[in-house]
C-alpha cells in the first residue's frame, strides 16, 4: 500500500473550493434519464452527453474528481482521447464505481446488500491501469418498518471496509458511501441514530481491517427528515445535526467528507453545504460535495434540448455556487447572478 500517494490524491480531491462531479449513473439508471428527457438512450448518446460536460471550459476550477461508470472509463472524447486521459490533462482526478450495485439481503425482506466483492482486486488494477486514482462503492440503508436490521448495518459495513481495503492495495482512495435513504416518514432525529449506527460500524469495520483512514473518503448523506414527514427541519437543523453527527462518529485524521445529494433539490444541497463551512467552528475534516443530480439535473434538461453550451453554462454555474459553499460563501441571492 502506497500510503503518501493514497493520502496526496484524497487530499487533492478535498481540496480548497473544488468538489467531486458524481457522473457515475449505470447504463440502465444513466437510459432512463436520457429517455426521460426525450433522448433515445445508447453508448453513443450516453457518451455525447458525459463528453459535452467534461469538455466545459473551466469546469476544472470546481471539480477535484469525476466518478464514471465502467463504459464511460472506455470511451472517448470527441478528439479522440479516452476519457480518462483528457480529465488527468486538466487536473481533474477520474474515478470508478466498482460496486456491481444492492441486491436483495438474504432472510431479511426490502433490505440490501452491495454487492461486487468477487474480482473487485483484479477489476480495480485494470481500472488504475487505466488512470484511475479513487473508486466510490455505495451502500444502501432504507429506514421503516423494522429496518434497518442488525444484520443490514454489519454485513454493509464489513463490504465497505473490505472494498476500502482492497482499493487501497491497488493504489486507488476508496470513497466510503453509506447512504441513509431520504424515503420514508422517519423524522430527523430517526435519521440521526441510523446515520450514528452505520458510521459507527463502518469505521470500526475499517479499524479492523487496516484501512487506511487517512488515504480514504466518506460521502455521507445529510441528516434529514424522511420525504414523507409532516415535521420537516430547517436548514440550519441539518447542517447542525449533521456536523454533530459526523464529529461524533466519523474518525478526525479522515481527510474529507463529500456529501451526496441524495435526492434533495439544487439549492437545498447548496445551503446545507454552505451553512456547515460557516460554522464559527473548525472542522477536523474537508466539507465538500461529491453531487451528481445536483449538479447535472437541468445540465441535462438543457443538453436535450441540443444547446450544447447552454448545458455547459448550467453545469458550471452549479459547480460555482456549490465551490462557494466550500468557504460558507454562497447566498440565494447569487443564484440568478
Amino acid at each position: 500500500m502506497d500510503t503518501q500517494l493514497l493520502e496526496k490524491t484524497a487530499r487533492e480531491l478535498v481540496a480548497a473550493g473544488k468538489g467531486i462531479l458524481a457522473a457515475d449513473e449505470s447504463n440502465g439508471t444513466m437510459s432512463n434519464r436520457l429517455e426521460a428527457v426525450g433522448v433515445s438512450a445508447s453508448p453513443d448518446t450516453r457518451n455525447a452527453y458525459r463528453a459535452n460536460l467534461f469538455s466545459t471550459n473551466g469546469y476544472e476550477k470546481y471539480i477535484s474528481g469525476v466518478i464514471l461508470f465502467d463504459e464511460t472509463i472506455r470511451q472517448k472524447m470527441p478528439d479522440g482521447r479516452n476519457i480518462p486521459d483528457a480529465l488527468t490533462s486538466l487536473g481533474v482526478y477520474p474515478g470508478i464505481k466498482v460496486d456491481t450495485g444492492a441486491k436483495d439481503l438474504a432472510n431479511h425482506a426490502g433490505e440490501k446488500i452491495t454487492e461486487g466483492l468477487d474480482g473487485l482486486r483484479d477489476r480495480c488494477e485494470e481500472y488504475f491501469s487505466m488512470g484511475a486514482r479513487f473508486a466510490k462503492w455505495r451502500a444502501v440503508i432504507e429506514i421503516g418498518d423494522g429496518k434497518p436490521s442488525t444484520a443490514c448495518i454489519s454485513t454493509n459495513a464489513h463490504a465497505l471496509a473490505r472494498y476500502a481495503s482492497i482499493c487501497q492495495e491497488q493504489g486507488l482512495v476508496p470513497i466510503i458511501e453509506p447512504e441513509v435513504i431520504m424515503a420514508g416518514d422517519h423524522d430527523a432525529q430517526t435519521c440521526y441514530d441510523i446515520t450514528s449506527s452505520i458510521l459507527s460500524a463502518t469505521f470500526e469495520e475499517c479499524r479492523i481491517q487496516g484501512v487506511h483512514i487517512p488515504g480514504a473518503l466518506l460521502k455521507p448523506n445529510m441528516i434529514i427528515a424522511g420525504t414523507s414527514c409532516s415535521e420537516q427541519i430547517t436548514r440550519s437543523e441539518v447542517a447542525e445535526m449533521t456536523v454533530d453527527c459526523l464529529t461524533k462518529n466519523v474518525p478526525h485524521n479522515l481527510p474529507g467528507i463529500v456529501f451526496l445529494s441524495g435526492g434533495q433539490s439544487d439549492e437545498d444541497a447548496t445551503a446545507h453545504l454552505n451553512l456547515m463551512n460557516e460554522m464559527d467552528i473548525i472542522h477536523p475534516w474537508q466539507l465538500s460535495y461529491s453531487f451528481g443530480r445536483a449538479l447535472l439535473a437541468n445540465a441535462l434538461k438543457t443538453w436535450a434540448t441540443g444547446d450544447n453550451e447552454g448545458s455547459q453554462s448550467v453545469f458550471l454555474h452549479r459547480s460555482r455556487m456549490n465551490s462557494l459553499a466550500r468557504t460558507g460563501d454562497w447566498s440565494s441571492e447569487l443564484e440568478n447572478k
